[in-house]
């Protein structure tokens, strides 16, 4: 029996070892895999699939060998055995049922055949539409799984194990499930069933809207069978009315309505829900016109930049080269100084900059790699919005990052939104942390904070009367401040049903307006940030404890933002 002891722990501990790298292996190369299918690199993809599939068999063939089925019947101490058969089993089924048709319809679209020239292959990403589906409905079921897989009762490398594969199979289900999405969008909005025009608004982070920047270009669109080609840009007061006023619904005109959004183009935007923005382009543009655009697209200069990162410099009439280094201080801050009272001036130089880098984006393309890696980039980033007029196509968007709709569902939500009231030029030198921390899931409600910093870089140097000046502000408000003071609106739009219990001003209590948007409670607090100094807002609340992951969606501005997130996630 002694003997037969110590054959089975040798046994059971070879497969262990065995099982141990197998999955290591198997995980490292499916990580490789996801990479090659980003890049377009199906050659490198069909290579890291075929070897996760090996190691992923094997780690399986252990994990349910016979004395690994035994030691995971045993009460307690067999708990971290039935783990590990359960994450063989989901590696197993990530590389059988998701990686290899992924890469077998990657191979089939990849970006050098999706791209030819200046023109979207819609029929080949129509055609891989149902595979893409039925890869996405595969991964979607593993993600469960994964999320099922027991916690072991010891061994916190295990657990580790456990956390690791969890996150990694929901970034590929997320991964797969957008592509599934463009296969099923892309073809008709890009003009497979027919031409389709688009409103496409040019936003200034250099002063904040609350879907990124002011309105202060534009240019229309035009679709046809995946070829994209613009209109030369217009200048934001080239929309200049007079316009009839669209309804948004009660709560929209409650909280915006007296800056007169619908009917003039600077406030347009001051809501983060892009829908509301497209909808009031649509409608300004219609007046305008006579045209009705089938939808609408916001991009900022900061995408511009990765677009120019990826396919080369433009070079203007008069010599001067626009690049992905320069692109941003050249439309956000030159061009203030170059042109400091002539705003005419101003305005063409900036047009004929976008003009450029457009017909550059939408003319022949030498790697569409990385095209598509600088737009995922900026999409990322919520740098490029997009809305459809259609209502299918816009469900369908709003299940992507490009719809930028503030969602209704419960989970914990903490959104901030700036918007500039100076009507300057200063949010250039604006740069901002958030914190969002609440405390455990016991009980129906708990306490959270919302932390905001925000800090004027702007130096003590000479600035444009129109860079500086704030004179958006009402000549009536006897405001004295140093120039170059930021005047901001900083709101808050919080978890459905949660109840503001104060705001802190660094460190003072102040009030703060109330309003709804979206189901969401939205409180508003206005400061002013001299230059080169900072300040804090701190919004307490009490909000109920929901299901689900917390969100805290960043607003496009010059500066790239990871919020810091500590709110524990609650179950049913």
């Amino acid at each position: 029996m002694l003997v037969a002891g110590v054959g089975f722990g040798g046994w059971l501990g070879f497969e262990a070892v065995e099982a141990k790298s197998n999955l290591y292996q198997a995980r490292a190369s499916a990580a490789e895999a996801k990479d090659a299918f980003a890049q377009g690199d199906a050659e490198a993809a069909a290579k890291w699939v075929g070897e996760a599939q090996s190691h992923a068999q094997l780690a399986r063939d252990s994990t349910h060998s016979l004395p690994w089925n035994i030691a995971s019947r045993v009460p307690w101490l067999g708990s971290p055995f039935e783990t590990g058969q359960q994450i063989s089993d989901v590696v197993l089924g990530l590389v059988d049922d998701v990686l290899q048709p992924s890469q077998q319809v990657g191979a089939a679209i990849s970006p050098d055949r999706l791209l030819e020239g200046n023109r979207l292959n819609v029929t080949l990403l129509r055609d891989a539409g149902p595979q893409l589906s039925d890869i996405s409905a595969a991964a979607a079921k593993l993600d469960g799984e994964a999320q099922a897989i027991a916690e072991p009762t010891y061994l916190s490398a295990l657990r580790d194990a456990r956390t690791q594969l969890q996150a990694q199979v929901s970034d590929i289900l997320s991964t797969i499930h957008n592509t599934a999405l463009a296969a099923r969008l892309a073809p008709s909005m890009m003009g497979a069933d027919g031409p389709r025009t688009y409103f496409m608004g040019f936003q200034t982070n250099a002063e904040a809207r609350g879907t990124g920047g002011l309105l202060g270009a534009f240019g229309i669109l035009h679709v046809d069978n995946g070829i994209a080609t613009v209109d030369d840009l217009s200048a934001n007061d080239q929309i200049n009315g007079p316009f009839t006023p669209i309804d948004l619904g009660a709560e929209y005109t409650e909280q915006y309505g007296y800056t007169n959004p619908t009917t003039d183009s600077r406030n347009s935007n001051q809501s983060s829900h892009f829908p509301y923005a497209a909808q009031i382009w649509k409608s300004m543009w219609a007046q305008e016109s006579g045209m009705n655009v089938d939808g609408a697209i916001a991009i900022d200069p900061v995408a511009l930049s990765y677009v120019l990162r990826a396919v080369g410099a433009v070079a203007m009439p008069d010599g001067e080269v626009i690049t992905k280094d320069n692109v941003v201080e050249l439309t956000e801050s030159t061009a203030y100084s170059r042109f400091p009272t002539d705003q005419r001036a101003r305005q063409m130089y900036l047009q004929d900059i976008a003009n450029a880098v457009v017909k550059k984006m939408t003319g022949p393309v030498e790697s569409p790699h990385h095209l598509l890696e600088a737009l995922g980039q900026a999409i990322r980033e919520r740098r490029i919005a997009v809305w459809s007029s259609s209502p299918s196509e816009q469900k369908i968007l709003e299940e992507t990052p490009l719809a930028h709709a503030i969602p209704t569902d419960p989970a914990p939500y903490a959104e901030i939104v700036i918007n500039n009231l100076g009507g300057d030029k200063l949010d250039y030198y604006l740069r901002r942390e958030i914190e969002y921390t609440a405390d455990g899931c016991d009980g129906d409600t708990r306490m959270s904070t919302v932390t905001v910093g925000l800090t004027n870089i702007a130096k003590n140097e000479p600035l444009p009367d129109y860079v500086a000046n704030s004179a958006g502000l009402l000549p009536q408000l006897p405001v004295k401040a140093p120039r170059g003071t930021m005047f901001t609106s900083v709101r808050l739009l919080a978890t459905n049903g949660a109840e503001l219990v104060s705001v802190l001003a660094n460190g003072q209590r102040v009030a703060a307006f109330e309003n709804v948007e979206r189901g969401h409670p939205s409180f508003e607090v206005q400061v002013a940030i001299p230059p080169g100094q900072s300040g804090e807002l701190s919004f307490r609340l009490s909000e109920p404890t929901a299901p689900g992951a917390a969100r805290v969606p960043i607003q496009p501005l010059l500066d790239t933002v990871t919020p810091t997130i500590s709110v524990p996630e609650c179950t049913n």
